[in-house]
């Protein structure tokens, strides 16, 4: 009787556990199409573009989520693969990482989904600021050197700076249209944000982007 006793619980531990898991699994987001008409004039983007760190923890809709990923480094021409954001010999080596409440995705831009990562809310990981752990999301730009055709790691360095300067300035604007917070933010622990994220040897942590509706 004892034996059985033991063997039922450790069927109910088991169930619990994996009841957990299945839980806790996160699955690729297939993003709406983005919308590519409306928003405010280029010259009123370019005035209105600024740096803010008051955010609310109100989380994007689905719409905006894909209009903002698209801007920031999405496919313009699907017939070349070529993106919003100019990259060094067109290399496309950076990758952008989205920190939400719910996980850690990978942009996949190709076929405009987010890809899962890690079941795990790492934003306050993505900064030593404060507003990081509440803002709706954190973009994190990691450069892939194994995609950069040639040069020193110094010259892959200043490759992978400047092509992260197009995509934040890409989120600048497009968050200025859209009436959204944004700062871009080079204060982060990248070893352990590295480690957390496992990424590869060949990756390397540029900047962080956080995004989110302004706090009331």
């Amino acid at each position: 009787m004892k034996r059985i006793s033991i063997i039922v619980l450790c069927m109910v531990l088991i169930f619990i556990l994996l009841s957990q898991t299945f839980a806790q699994e996160l699955k690729s987001i297939q993003l709406p199409k983005p919308q590519l008409d409306g928003g405010k004039p280029l010259m009123q983007v370019l005035k209105d573009r600024k740096s803010s760190r008051d955010f609310s923890s109100e989380k994007l809709p689905p719409q905006v989520l894909s209009n903002l990923l698209w801007a920031a480094s999405g496919v313009n021409r699907p017939e070349s693969g070529r993106r919003t954001a100019p990259t060094a010999s067109n290399w496309q080596e950076m990758d952008i990482y989205v920190a939400t409440a719910d996980g850690l995705y990978l942009y996949d831009a190709k076929p405009h989904l987010l890809k899962p990562v890690l079941v795990e809310d790492i934003r306050a990981l993505t900064g030593r600021q404060s507003f990081v752990r509440e803002a709706a999301l954190n973009l994190i730009y990691v450069a892939d050197f194994s995609r950069i055709g040639r040069g020193t790691d110094e010259e892959k360095d200043f490759f992978s700076a400047a092509d992260t300067g197009f995509i934040a300035q890409n989120v600048y604007l497009f968050c200025a249209s859209e009436g959204l917070a944004t700062v871009v933010r080079a204060n982060i622990d990248r070893p352990t944000l590295d480690k957390t994220m496992k990424l590869g040897p060949d990756q390397r942590i540029t900047l962080s982007q956080t995004v989110g509706y302004p706090k009331k």
